[in-house]
């Protein structure tokens, strides 16, 4: 049986709640009186659809069936989870909990998305305070999986479990506070962060975008993949934490911040943090922990590079600095020899391109030979402003040799040479070589198709003169080994 959520105030966080019930397959009752809401809701909505279900490698349940009530009655009847998320308003909050609990069934888990009360001030006057609970999440809702789950000595054992069975089965990871405080923990750190970063830009320290690069560039990403603890282990070296706070610990009575009512630094507070961190982090070494981060790093930062954003972007500015010193920077006319093969791709196998077998994956392959056909295309002219005026190739064809292992680290060079071309067609053999040893070829037949019509058209006149002058110069070539091979064919 389906099961029921009642997200009561559709605001941009019920309706990231809304999302991320509705595409885990739940029925999803939604109630707030704004006029605007359906529409709200709906963007959202779309953005979750276009977003949440990349993230997983499974398809997610089938969507659930979205209702917009105009009750909170209709709303919360038989739902198993209702979240709150009406505003910031104590009287609000506990109007809105009395007629929710006056309407819900006892057994459901009221969750309320506040980011500042505590639990016991949502609770009080409560007809049934063991329903209600904290649950913080963060935005967007629909892809950041943590919810801080606060609760009272009033919450149940049964209701508690109920709620973090519930949200990990959202594919989100609830953290659980055992002792209430004003902010939970999350918005406490952001708050500190953000206090200071309000006194840099009113002192003329840094502007706003100053500030959000010292972010983004540097300790935003580590944190990211480790958190606080864990980088500050991994900064302490192989003594460890003890050394790290012991090298640090007397900066918390300089006046490096505003923020200067810090806990005493005795040797309790040391032990303690020490011993967590040791609990945390102790399975792995430092040399361990340094590959484990250093491979996190990586993967983040080219996925932001995907993106061309952040740091992404700063990767990519520095690719075509690179790109513009070397010999990949040549076009058709300034190349003189055409009769060898062309290098089209030098670069290193990064980590995120190897699989469990401990060798590059063979999707990478066609990714590294896509990379050398892109490279030629802008040999030949064929760049994005003449794909911007509506001319490209696409692959209709492709066959891949793997030949030899490539392992992460490894220098690899493609070579590139001209099968047969002109008019429409464009048949290319590429070698991937680390050294002098054959790793793989890849073998592709494209056509050239009109943007427009997506339709098979010739290539425009200059473009199909400099892929004829590689063609007829490499067809001196003796025909590569493998070339026009069926799968599986003895060489």
């Amino acid at each position: 049986m389906t099961k029921a959520a009642a997200v009561i105030g559709g605001g941009v966080i019920g309706g990231g709640w809304a999302a991320r019930f509705l595409l885990n397959g739940w029925t999803v009752r939604v109630f707030d009186p704004d006029p605007q809401a359906a529409r709200k809701i709906s963007e959202v909505l779309a953005n979750a659809r276009r977003s949440l279900p990349g993230l997983s490698e499974v398809a997610l349940p089938q969507e659930g069936r979205l209702e917009f009530c105009e009750t909170i009655a209709a709303a919360v009847k038989d739902a198993a989870w209702i979240q709150e998320s009406v505003p910031e308003r104590l009287g609000v909050k506990h109007s809105t909990f009395r007629e929710i609990q006056e309407h819900c069934a006892s057994d459901a888990v009221i969750g309320s998305s506040t980011s500042g009360f505590k639990p016991s001030e949502l609770q009080d006057g409560a007809a049934r305070p063991e329903q209600i609970m904290v649950c913080h999440p963060f935005n967007p809702v629909y892809l950041l999986p943590l919810v801080e789950v606060v609760t009272t000595e009033h919450n149940t054992a049964e209701h508690l479990d109920v709620a973090q069975l519930t949200l990990r089965g959202l594919g989100m990871h609830p953290l659980h506070l055992k002792k209430e405080i004003d902010a939970h923990v999350a918005d406490r750190f952001l708050e500190a962060v953000w206090r200071e970063a309000l006194w840099l830009v009113k002192d003329g320290i840094a502007t706003t975008e100053e500030i959000d690069d010292a972010i983004r560039y540097g300790f935003g990403i580590r944190w990211a993949q480790m958190g606080l603890f864990e980088t500050y282990r991994v900064a302490g070296g192989e003594a460890g934490m003890k050394h790290f706070m012991a090298q640090f610990g007397p900066a918390l009575k300089w006046p490096w911040t505003r923020l200067m009512d810090v806990p005493d630094f005795n040797d309790e507070l040391v032990d303690l943090i020490a011993t967590q961190s040791d609990a945390q982090s102790g399975a792995y070494s430092i040399r361990q922990l340094e590959q484990i981060r250093d491979n996190n790093l990586v993967a983040m930062m080219r996925a932001l590079k995907t993106q061309n954003w952040g740091v992404g972007a700063l990767l990519r500015a520095h690719d075509g600095r690179l790109r513009a010193d070397s010999p990949l920077s040549a076009r058709a006319d300034q190349i003189d020899d055409v009769e060898a093969p062309l290098l089209t791709v030098s670069r290193a196998v990064p980590l995120d391109w190897t699989d469990y077998n401990g060798h590059m994956n063979e999707a990478r392959y066609l990714q590294a030979f896509a990379d050398a056909t892109d490279r030629f295309m802008e040999v030949i002219g064929c760049d994005a402003d003449y794909i911007a005026s509506g001319g490209s190739y696409f692959t209709a064809e492709t066959h891949i040799r793997h030949l030899d292992e490539v392992h992460a680290g490894a220098k690899i060079d493609i070579y590139t040479r001209v099968l047969g071309g002109g008019g429409k067609k464009m048949h290319l053999w590429h070698e991937m070589y680390e050294g002098g040893t054959l790793l793989a070829t890849g073998e592709h037949f494209l056509l050239h198709v009109s943007l427009e019509t997506r339709m098979p058209t010739d290539a425009r006149a200059d473009i199909d003169a400099a892929l004829r002058r590689f063609q007829e110069a490499q067809a001196k070539l003796p025909t590569p080994p493998g070339a026009g091979r069926g799968v599986g064919a003895k060489p």
